[in-house]
């Protein structure tokens, strides 16, 4: 638990929204948000792929996309579905028939673009197939590939147009009486995506799928993925999210914990609050939190931890966070825990003390969890 205190100006009152489940994820309602991420391996490579999905996993992803655009894809499909950690979304492109393989080889969600699936008949062939598997489907509008008619209509990607396009499709689907779905508004305009997503927030309760697609690289798709999305998550929109980097997907996966976690809406790992360093450090700020971000990486369970390189800010942050180092004098600083100071600590062994009580903490949290659940399966 972080020592920080609940205030009525830090809550986000989520859209309220239906739940559906993407294999045993809940998306939408009161579940938290869900990370996803998307294999770039060719999605014939059964192992390379699940390489893929098994390292997102562990950087906390909760579902994993793979594109099935050929047989070969879907037919691999199946391997990678039953070894898969978390739960598969295939996303099919032009090819109908890929979706109705994909939900036969195991996918748990599909996910459909309308403006390039096909017409009706094909979208209620899919509907079925996803029904007799038991997937959800995921509606993806995407500003580039919006319906002809659409665009001669508009003459331009606008967010009527996109919620338009989302709605006849939501439509269609429940003409069918489906209702396991998802759906997501995409451009790489952050002001046409916002404003998609608000509109779109309020014409259905569907679960939103959160993202800026086409962001860019790691240091410009991460800046622009957190305008846009941060700002409609800030409003209570999004159940369910992915940043869209060209990255490796492990990144994108910790790009969005840590865009939840700048907002209180999901926490998993350590969060450490650092300053910039300046002249007045007391040791290397900067080095000291690139090791520590990296050492700390197995620690799944959420804390928060303060590393300030000197007296200024740095009692004020220790006394927020669970643990803390504030920079002092003589080659040494203050260790503090739970919000007060504990002891001095040597620079030169600073780091390694502090991964020792990160982990030590997450044993008394994970055991303190695990007997707070045995004495709620006791028999009354």
């Amino acid at each position: 638990m972080s020592l920080n205190p609940i205030r009525p100006w830090r809550n986000i009152e989520r859209r309220k929204s239906r739940q559906i489940m993407v294999g045993r994820v809940p998306v939408g309602g009161d579940a938290p948000i869900s990370v996803q991420t998307m294999t770039n391996t060719d999605s014939g490579d059964v192992r390379a792929t699940l390489a893929q999905v098994i390292a997102a996993a562990d950087a906390g992803a909760d579902i994993v996309r793979i594109s099935t655009p050929d047989e070969a894809s879907t037919r691999a499909l199946r391997d990678i579905c039953r070894e898969s950690p978390v739960p598969i979304v295939a996303d099919i492109h032009f090819h109908y028939k890929r979706a109705i393989e994909a939900a036969e080889a195991g996918a748990a969600c599909l996910r459909i673009n309308p403006g390039n699936i096909g017409d009706s008949a094909r979208v209620r062939e899919v509907i079925r197939a996803a029904r007799d598997h038991n997937c959800s489907i995921r509606i993806g509008v995407n500003a580039g590939s919006l319906e002809r008619h659409l665009l001669e209509k508009y003459g331009e990607p606008c967010p009527d147009a996109m919620v338009e396009s989302g709605l006849d499709h939501i439509k269609l689907l429940q003409d069918n009486d489906f209702h396991e779905f998802k759906i997501s508004v995409k451009a790489s305009d952050v002001f046409l995506a916002a404003a998609a997503y608000q509109q779109l927030a309020d014409a259905t309760d569907a679960p939103i799928h959160l993202g800026i697609t086409e962001a860019g690289g790691l240091r410009g798709g991460t800046v622009k993925s957190a305008i846009g999305m941060g700002n409609l998550l800030w409003m209570g929109i999004g159940d369910t999210i992915r940043v869209s980097l060209s990255a490796d997907p492990v990144e994108e996966v910790k790009v969005g914990f840590e865009l939840l976690k700048s907002l209180g809406l999901r926490t998993r790992g350590v969060q450490i609050i650092s300053c910039p360093s300046c002249a007045r450090q007391g040791f290397d700020v900067i080095k000291t939190v690139e090791t520590l971000e990296k050492r700390l990486e197995h620690i799944k369970t959420p804390m928060s931890l303060s590393i300030i390189g000197c007296v200024v800010n740095g009692p004020g942050e220790a006394l927020m966070t669970d643990l803390g180092f504030t920079g002092g004098g003589a080659g040494s600083g203050m260790v503090y825990m739970a919000g007060r100071q504990s002891h001095k600590m040597s620079n030169a062994q600073m780091i390694d003390h502090i991964v020792e009580l990160v982990e030590e903490r997450a044993q008394s949290i994970e055991a303190a969890a695990d007997e707070a659940d045995a004495k709620d399966d006791q028999p009354a």
